[in-house]
C-alpha cells in the first residue's frame, strides 16, 4: 500500500468520531448506538474477556443482557490507523476505577456504503 493512503488526515477523522461514538455508547450503555456501529453481519466476531461472539445476533444478545453498571472506563494509549479509504484499525488500553487490571480493546472497521463498521473486535485483560 502507498504511504499516502495511511492516515489520510479527512479518513481519519472519521475513523476517531466513529471510535469515540462507540466508546460514549459504551460507557453510557447505548446498546441502539453498541448494534448499530457493528456490522450486521454472521461473519461479525467479537472476543471479549470471558466470552466468545460469532455473528451480530451474538453480539446483540450479549449487549441486551449485559449489566449498565461498571462501564465507565479511562482510555491510555489509543492509536487510530486508517489504510486506503476503507479500512482502519483501532487499538487502546483501559483502566476501571477501583481495579488495578488494565483491559486491552483493538477493533477493525470497514467504511460500508451506511458508514463505519466494527467487523472484528477483541477485548482482554492483564492481570
Amino acid at each position: 500500500m502507498n504511504r499516502d493512503n495511511i492516515d489520510r488526515q479527512a479518513i481519519l477523522n472519521e475513523v476517531t468520531a466513529a471510535f469515540y461514538r462507540y466508546e460514549q455508547a459504551l460507557v453510557s450503555n447505548d446498546v441502539d448506538v453498541l448494534d448499530e456501529l457493528f456490522w450486521e453481519d454472521a461473519r461479525t466476531v467479537r472476543y471479549g474477556a470471558t466470552e466468545n461472539l460469532y455473528g451480530i445476533s451474538e453480539i446483540r444478545a450479549f449487549r441486551q443482557g449485559r449489566s449498565p453498571k461498571g462501564l465507565d472506563r479511562t482510555l491510555h494509549n489509543t492509536t487510530i490507523t486508517t489504510f486506503g479509504e476503507e479500512m482502519a484499525v483501532t487499538c487502546t488500553e483501559f483502566t476501571r476505577e477501583g481495579s488495578e487490571s488494565i483491559g486491552r480493546q483493538m477493533q477493525t472497521w470497514v467504511k460500508f456504503p451506511f458508514g463505519w463498521r466494527i467487523v472484528a473486535a477483541h477485548v482482554s485483560k492483564m492481570g
